[in-house]
């Protein structure tokens, strides 16, 4: 990064001059020579001072680079400086050219050195890069919502502001609680569903990403700090403001929660590593979870599945439960019990129709299995549409 041109930083490479002390005002007459010198940004060179040199900015904006002992300085030229014998020093324009003032005793004008990096990587410079942002959800689920997943090429994340929230990632289950937050990378399968007893208030932001360092934000839990709190808050206000600035802010907010997020990954929750035996596991039960989202209309029980999986249902069953606290059995009817959600909300089918589309024995059992779930009827569900 170029530096402030000061007294306490410039000391090691040289002095700085009184800033009335202008070019005119450079050594000059007899054993002295003074001249302008244009330096151009893709052309820059190291010199190296053959005697005491003055030097100072005239047009365009001048960086000022300086090496001594492996280490390497830049300052921005905005006043005289003068630079002793022996220094090493490049020129170059903080855009495209720019010329500087030059004083040096008579003969001794610096030497030419090899080529000079470019300045540009001293630029103050973005590494993480927001693309698109697609979607900003706040939700409210109610006992029993079931979200049975998906897979897309953009980052989403998901941020608990109150209630209880699991998610499914690949296989592997975690449980997000008020505070905290998930990451699900591009093409990473993920679901999101709330038990019986549960519900659920969560943010949800799509959005591409590029970086030049490393993001490692999937697979992790993350609790919140204070800080990383406001502008999750700030996310959630701006949409109701909805001015000119709101898509600006919501984006400026997003970046520097993903920032804080990554500056501090030692002290939170690290990934988990598992042995090959449980990654295997995981696998199966993100097969079988993609399996039934997947085929949601088609006649589904646990032995169906099982086989799909090419496991024992016996088996099946027990990664169900230790993942998910729940069999697969119960997943399959969650499942259809939440399709059956949308396509009341469709307003095409009737119960009946709704009740063989998925499956389900009977136009009784399809109810009886509902309001089970939900706590009430399909009837008194659609009578609740219609009052909204």
């Amino acid at each position: 990064m170029i530096e402030h041109l000061n007294k306490q930083q410039f000391t090691p490479y040289g002095r700085i001059l009184r800033e009335s002390m202008t070019q005119q005002n450079f050594p000059k007459g007899e054993g002295w020579e003074q001249t302008v010198r244009s330096f151009f940004f893709d052309n820059v060179f190291y010199y190296r001072t053959e005697g005491e040199t003055y030097l100072d900015f005239d047009k365009g904006m001048t960086v000022l680079i300086l090496r001594k002992e492996g280490k390497r300085s830049a300052f921005y030229l905005d006043k005289p400086v003068c630079l002793p014998a022996g220094a090493e020093f490049a020129l170059s324009p903080y855009q495209q050219e720019c010329s500087v003032c030059m004083a040096y005793p008579t003969g001794r004008e610096p030497l030419q050195l090899e080529p000079c990096e470019s300045v540009e990587n001293l630029k103050i410079t973005s590494r993480m890069h927001l693309g698109e942002l697609y979607t900003l959800f706040f939700r409210e689920e109610e006992k029993g919502f079931l979200f049975k997943g998906e897979r897309h090429s953009v980052y989403e994340l998901t941020y608990v502001d109150r209630g209880l929230l699991h998610c499914v990632v690949d296989g592997v289950g975690y449980s997000l609680r008020q505070g905290q937050m998930m990451i699900f990378l591009p093409n990473q399968w993920h679901m999101q569903y709330t038990n019986g007893e549960e519900t659920a208030q969560f943010l949800t932001v799509s959005f591409d990403m590029g970086s030049e360092v490393d993001v490692p934000f999937g697979n992790r839990v993350f609790e919140l700090s204070s800080g990383e709190a406001a502008y999750v808050k700030q996310l959630l206000q701006e949409p109701e403001i909805d001015d000119d600035f709101s898509g600006d802010v919501i984006r400026a907010n997003l970046k520097l929660l993903l920032i804080s997020l990554l500056r501090d990954t030692s002290k939170r929750k690290k990934r988990l590593k598992t042995p090959t035996a449980l990654r295997n596991e995981n696998s199966i039960v993100g097969r079988t979870l993609q399996y039934i989202a997947d085929h949601v209309y088609d006649r589904l029980s646990v032995d169906i599945v099982a086989k799909e999986t090419n496991v024992s249902a016996s088996h099946l069953t027990a990664l169900f439960r230790r993942q998910m606290n729940f069999s697969p059995g119960e997943y399959i009817r969650k499942v259809k019990l939440e399709e059956s959600k949308s396509l009341i909300r469709d307003g095409r089918l009737n119960f009946s129709q709704i009740a063989t589309m998925l499956h389900y024995s009977s136009i009784h059992h399809f109810s009886r299995q509902f309001k089970e779930n939900y706590g009430i009827s399909p009837s008194e569900y659609a009578k609740s549409l219609k009052n909204e």
